[in-house]
């Protein structure tokens, strides 16, 4: 017994020699990366001999962040490989710090939350969508009464309301949180050093029956990188298209510099599930209004459909047009079936220190219909817009833009693709040129007391000039009250031929305004109650 055990030592040990004396230690560069929304796959390609036997072939210096199962390695040459491993080599750096490791932990904590609170949206859209179509067949096919087409319209207000209210708490959500996961990130870069990692590495097992030379190619998937983008909108004046420069922001703390590498990005995500959602039963009951608390349809109204609107001020770090004149890099764009993916030409270096940097990835040229929007109700300003049509033909995604025009620069504003409209409506500030007024006639301004009710007269005039040089478009926007009670009764008494949105009171004027021309309309209306009730209504 003492014998077979003595000769079972001196096998493993004899294995482990002849193991120790084939490890062939190999360098491989990265040649290119890809880089997704929250991570990268690194590319890496070598070329190497071989003696006859079996040997291990170990690419060391990987970064330790490397996700194990998207390993990949391929052979070319006549061997054959027989097993790849990973590991993490802890004695020649050492093992993140408690605090590091804490970190990292809320980083992955909070990624997770914006996973879901991006998928909790896209259910939200859906169910806004569905509501919204079959609004519109109940009220042209169904035959209500009026307690019914009241009690109908209250449930229909409720949930529109709640999926506007909560997806705009979600967008502020997602803000929030990658606020903090780019702070946790800078700690990060902060606390640690490429020498304070362990390094990763990469065993190839191979065997081949006589020296031969080969090539090994290896890609994975790293964390602690990724990119997102951002804009350079910008318009010369508002008879040609919209320019749109799309840049990618890339960072990086994996542990590995990448130097002088191709770099691609794609806006895939392949560590989404690709398991097909399952619907459940879907059970319904009789509505009880008695249950929900009524509320009206202007609010819900007017933020369906206001236009991305931008923060004023100036940045210190804002870019001269002129600038934005210098020929940009060489980008090839592939779109796939469910991807986009732009390949840069040129080399970079993107250190391991959390930084970002900017790439310009694409000029886009875009036809817009350019428009003034004025509500002088609220402000004496006209806004102008640039409505792009189309505008999922672009391959665009949700990021920051910084607004250009007539080569100054005029603020910030939020590219929101995320929307199921075919127009994209994007503010380019206010234009002093357009003068806007609003004032109150006094003489056909009234209030009177008849029998049981008070009738209160509100009339204004509403003048816009153009000052410009050329036609423009503009719309007008004013609004008259909504009655939430059977008791007050709203009368439009005089619009000047504006389109009236009965539900939520707002009205709208579309002119085309002629230089120095002045356009003025009347709005006059009344508003009806019991003479013992107040109604605020200025």
């Amino acid at each position: 017994m003492k014998r077979s055990i003595i000769v079972s030592i001196i096998l493993i040990m004899s294995v482990t020699v002849a193991t120790a004396q084939t490890e062939k230690e190999i360098k491989a560069e990265i040649k290119h990366v890809t880089v997704f929304p929250d991570r990268a796959q690194i590319d890496h390609e070598t070329t190497f001999s071989l003696l006859p036997g079996k040997s291990v072939l170990k690419l060391s210096g990987l970064s330790p962040y490397i996700d194990v199962q998207s390993i990949q390695v391929k052979g070319y040459g006549e061997f054959t490989i027989l097993s790849v491993n990973h590991q993490n080599n802890y004695l020649q750096n050492l093992e993140d710090s408690p605090e590091v490791k804490s970190i990292r932990s809320q980083i992955d904590e909070l990624q997770i939350k914006v996973a879901d609170e991006n998928a909790a949206i896209n259910v939200l859209k859906q169910k806004e969508a569905f509501l919204t179509a079959n609004n519109a067949v109940l009220v042209k096919t169904t035959t209500f009464s009026l307690e019914q087409f009241k009690n109908f319209m209250d449930l229909y207000t409720n949930n529109m309301e709640q999926i506007a209210m909560t997806s705009l708490k979600k967008d502020r959500l997602i803000k929030d949180y990658n606020k903090q996961i780019s702070a946790l990130q800078k700690q990060i870069a902060d606390k640690l050093g490429k020498q304070q990692l362990p390094s990763g590495e990469i065993l190839v097992s191979v065997t081949t029956e006589k020296q031969v030379t080969g090539k090994l190619t290896f890609s994975y998937v790293v964390a602690n990188a990724g990119w997102y983008p951002s804009y350079d909108i910008r318009v010369d004046d508002i008879k040609n298209p919209v320019a749109i420069f799309y840049k990618a922001n890339v960072y990086q703390n994996s542990g590995v510099e990448w130097k002088d590498v191709k770099l691609s990005f794609s806006n895939a995500t392949p560590w989404v599930a690709g398991d097909i959602p399952v619907l459940n039963t879907w059970f319904v009951d009789f509505y009880s209004p008695a249950t929900i608390r009524i509320r009206g349809l202007a609010s819900a109204a007017k933020r369906s459909e206001a236009p991305v609107m931008m923060e004023k001020g100036v940045s210190e770090n804002a870019l001269e047009a002129k600038d934005l004149e210098a020929s940009p890099v060489s980008v090839q764009k592939q779109v796939g079936e469910t991807t986009i993916t732009f390949d840069i030409a040129i080399p970079y270096t993107v250190p391991s220190d959390g930084k970002v940097q900017t790439v310009e990835i694409q000029r886009i040229t875009a036809p817009a219909d350019y428009k003034y929007v004025t509500m002088p109700k609220l402000s004496p300003l006209a806004y102008l817009t640039a409505n792009i049509a189309d505008w999922a033909k672009l391959s665009l995604q949700t990021g920051e833009a910084t607004l250009y025009f007539e080569n100054s620069f005029v603020g910030k504003s939020t590219l929101n693709v995320n929307q199921l409209k075919d127009t994209l409506t994007i503010s380019l500030g206010t234009d002093n040129s357009i003068l806007v007024k609003r004032e109150k006639r006094k003489d056909f301004t009234s209030k009177k007391v008849i029998g049981a009710n008070r009738t209160d007269t509100f009339s204004f005039l509403l003048t816009i000039r153009n000052n410009k040089s050329n036609m423009v478009k503009i719309t007008l926007n004013d609004q008259i009250p909504v009655s939430s009670n059977s008791d007050i009764n709203v009368d439009p008494i005089e619009s000047s031929g504006g389109k009236i949105d009965r539900q939520s009171g707002e009205i709208k004027w579309e002119f085309e305004i002629k230089p120095q021309e002045t356009k003025q309309v009347i709005l006059t209306y009344s508003v009806k109650y019991p003479k013992d009730k107040t109604v605020i209504l200025e």
